[in-house]
């Protein structure tokens, strides 16, 4: 779920009743949302310092596929259908009085797949708008870029000013050298190659520029007089933009993926058709494409599913007839219709069928339905690695341990450089868009994450003791989801001496309570764990450990048994596994977690102490 903030007096105006905080966060709990926060405290206390301050704005946790919710109008309609005082909307498209021959016509050339294939678009005619839906028209365009159109690299919105531009269009791409415009916000005409080196620098628009730097050829919008419309998915020009007194837009959408291209010209048109002269229409364009074919664009029909009445019952435990479901549905801004031929079948639109069965029991309410004891009852029992995790957990916590739960996701500097090891990039699985730099990888070691559970608690008494029993992953090529989760134990110890024999006893207990026995390294015995010095940069020196264990033998047969037989006066160390590692961290290490105290850490990984059968 996404964060977003809307204006708390429009959007109560909009409903008609003034909520308190606990009243609205009750209605969005009913309807599948959740209120994050309210600013009216905050803008308040602000404007009594005599601070400049926002409009009070409710922040409102949305579900990432309801593309719909993410603005003021979208998440105003929704509400006002399920609370009873309008009826869903239907979206049409207005044709011009000539019918399908006046359509505006877009025209995409053949070069345009090398960089940005796909295109749509659509007309909003005699619009009017205010400040307020101005700004909430932009904001959704940028709300829009940033969740399903991924920082514009797969979808990219453009708005223009029709009555500043002569149809039909042409959507083309050409060298960087052969366009020139004057972007939005400036009045000098530049090739596109210049404008690539102005953004540079700019904190906005640099973010974008990766998308179509090392093409070829660059996506450009031109009108019938080579009016330049738009350079996507960078700027728009000077010459159409949109201001208050526009009445008529042009919107363009062009991306790398059609799905994503029909979803995001559907919701910026439907949002906003509510401000035309006739709300909630809009008026089509034609595109034609390279080989000839055309399409109208946008494709608003709607996708019809049949649900009935009787299976939604059964899911919901409930006894309704259909038309009760059709006036929850209908709550939904679902269009819900009973079949005349059959009444117990309810069709509506958009939805699959699981959707349409949940939108009901949501209308009717989560908390409404009937308590009942499933028809099959389980019993349900841990897995094993959480059994032997519970193992561990309690014998620390015992001992004075306490069991810190940082996030999987850090920086990949934290996971390498910060511990001095190098990484070798097929270790670990990063994260193709980080929102901030600290969540750039999915950590391979639990002792970043303990670290800076330290580093943040520094005011506490010494010593601290800290562990996590918890995942680490790491890239697998040899599974089809490409990376495996590795459960591993982790203890760092923090205080004015070393206490490398600390960590050494946490290990011995926990190796203790796991029934497996110290050995030497030379001894003869089948199952065991010993340690031996290691090189592992993270640690001091000649102060490292690495920890090893020696599962017992795979079963064998009869002759495989007398051969076992032969060699029991033989070490056989192939089956010795390195684990992990224990040691006095290294002072680089701690210099960079900004701890001034000697730590000690023991890590290792837990699997190979499972039964295999």
């Amino acid at each position: 779920m996404e964060t977003f903030p809307i204006d708390k007096s429009e959007l109560f105006e909009r409903l008609g009743h003034q909520y308190t905080t606990e009243e609205f966060d009750r209605l969005c709990f009913d309807y599948g949302l959740e209120l994050d926060e309210d600013t009216t405290a905050e803008v308040e206390a602000a404007i009594k310092k005599g601070l400049p301050a926002e409009r009070p704005q409710l922040k409102i946790e949305v579900p990432a596929n309801r593309y719909d919710l993410v603005c003021l109008e979208g998440i105003a309609r929704a509400l006002r259908a399920f609370l009873g005082k309008q009826d869903p909307p239907q979206y049409t498209l207005a044709y011009p009085p000539g019918g399908e021959k006046d359509l505006i016509t877009v025209t995409v050339s053949k070069e345009t797949q090398r960089v940005r294939p796909f295109f749509a678009c659509a007309v909003l005619r005699n619009i009017k708008f205010t400040p307020m839906s101005y700004a909430s028209f932009i904001d959704l365009q940028d709300k829009l870029h940033q969740n399903i159109g991924r920082r514009r690299s797969l979808v990219a919105i453009g708005t223009h000013d029709l009555d500043t531009l002569t149809p039909p269009f042409r959507y083309e791409a050409r060298t960087p050298t052969n366009i020139a415009f004057a972007p939005l916000g400036r009045d000098t005409v530049h090739t596109a190659a210049e404008l690539m080196q102005i953004y540079e620098s700019d904190k906005h628009l640099s973010r974008y520029l990766h998308i179509i730097r090392d093409s070829d050829v660059y996506p450009i919008i031109y009108d019938s007089e080579d009016h330049v419309l738009s350079m996507p998915p960078i700027i728009n020009s000077e010459h159409s933009k949109i201001t208050l007194a526009t009445k008529n837009v042009f919107i363009d959408t062009t991306a790398t993926d059609d799905t994503k291209l029909q979803i995001v010209i559907n919701m910026v048109a439907s949002m906003f058709s509510e401000y035309c002269a006739e709300p909630f229409t809009i008026e089509p364009c034609k595109i034609v494409f390279p080989d000839g074919s055309t399409r109208i664009s946008p494709d608003i029909a709607p996708r019809t599913v049949t649900a009935r009445a009787s299976y939604i019952n059964s899911c919901t435990s409930l006894s309704l007839t259909p038309s009760a479901i059709q006036s929850l549905l209908t709550r939904m801004t679902l269009s819900p219709t009973i079949s005349p031929n059959d009444p117990d079948a309810l069709s509506s639109h958009f939805h699959a069928r699981v959707d349409i069965i949940e939108d009901a029991a949501v209308a009717y309410g989560f908390n409404n339905l009937p308590d009942i004891f499933p028809q099959t009852s389980t019993v349900a029992q841990p897995l094993p690695i959480s059994k032997l995790t519970d193992v561990i957990r309690n014998e620390w916590a015992m001992a004075g341990w306490v069991e810190a739960l940082p996030f999987i996701l850090c920086s990949h500097e934290e996971n390498f450089s910060f511990m001095n090891r190098p990484d070798p990039g097929s270790l670990a699985v990063k994260i193709a868009n980080p929102k901030t730099l600290e969540f750039q990888v999915v950590r391979t070691s639990l002792l970043p994450g303990l670290l800076k559970t330290i580093r943040e608690n520094r005011s506490h008494a010494l010593p601290m003791r800290v562990f996590e029993l918890s995942d680490v992953v790491f890239k697998d090529t040899s599974r089809e989801r490409q990376a495996r989760n590795e459960r591993h134990a982790g203890a760092v110890w923090c205080a004015r001496s070393a206490g490398f024999e600390v960590v050494h006893g946490l290990l011995d207990r926990a190796m203790k309570m796991l029934e497996v026995p110290r050995i030497a390294k030379g001894d003869g015995k089948d199952v065991g764990y010993y340690i031996k010095e290691g090189d592992d940069p993270a640690y001091f020196p000649g102060r490292a450990a690495t920890i090893y264990y020696r599962p017992p033998p795979s079963k064998t047969s009869k002759t495989g048994e007398l051969v076992g037989e032969l060699k029991a006066l033989h070490i056989d160390q192939d089956r010795d596994i390195a684990i992990g590692t224990l040691g006095v961290l290294h002072p680089t290490v701690l210099e960079k977690f900004e701890i001034t105290y000697p730590c000690s850490a023991l890590e290792f990984n837990m699997e190979v102490f499972l039964k295999r059968s």
